[in-house]
């Protein structure tokens, strides 16, 4: 798990105006990392990163995993293809990603759509979360960013689909580098602030 440094107040006021998006009351959507890294430090969350490094080949019934307390899985009909770090569909149908667990408030990675070599491939891309929040692109990049953030309830799950921009060859939904923003837990809230303290004390 990392702790990302929290940043000036006028940083983070420049953060939330530069938001490119809020699909509803309770959830925003980012579209630039470094914008989503300065809201989430100045949130007062931990950040946990999954690149799935792990992971390599086919699983037909889908693949999970723990990290910092998060709980994940991937499910799609036809399985889940793992490769070079990127996690995605076997068959041009949709992601579903579920996670549990630590308090989960936002997700984000870079997701975009690929051939069945792994390729980049221009799509259309559409993320829907449980609540029925959603984001539609289009992508032609494997360095594009997308995340949402909770204000209220925890996320639980996010669906992806990517689509051709143009043709009819088959596109596979693709992440890679997804991120969890996460609530501490208490323990390593008073952790953060005898270090706070301690700190304090050494530059008098």
């Amino acid at each position: 798990m990392r702790k990302v440094t929290l940043l000036t107040a006028t940083l983070a006021v420049t953060a939330v105006a530069s938001i490119t998006s809020m699909s509803s009351a309770a959830v925003i959507v980012f579209t630039n990392e470094f914008v989503w890294n300065a809201y989430t430090a100045a949130s007062d969350l931990s950040l946990v990163d999954e690149n799935f490094a792990a992971y390599d080949g086919f699983y037909p019934t889908g693949v999970s995993g723990t990290i910092d307390g998060v709980m994940w899985s991937a499910n799609a009909a036809g399985g889940i293809f793992c490769q070079g770090g990127m996690l995605s569909t076997n068959s041009p149908a949709a992601l579903v990603l579920d996670c549990a667990g630590s308090g989960v408030q936002g997700i984000a990675g870079n997701v975009f759509g690929t051939d069945i070599d792994f390729n980049v491939v221009p799509s259309i891309v559409t993320m829907s979360l449980a609540d029925g929040t959603s984001y539609m692109g289009f992508i032609d990049s494997s360095s594009s960013f997308i995340g949402f953030y909770s204000t209220t309830s925890s996320i639980t799950s996010l669906t992806i689909v990517a689509q051709p921009f143009a043709g009819s060859d088959s596109v596979y939904a693709t992440v890679d580098n997804l991120t969890f923003a996460v609530v501490p837990a208490p323990s390593a809230l008073a952790l953060l602030g005898l270090a706070g303290a301690a700190m304090g004390r050494r530059r008098r």
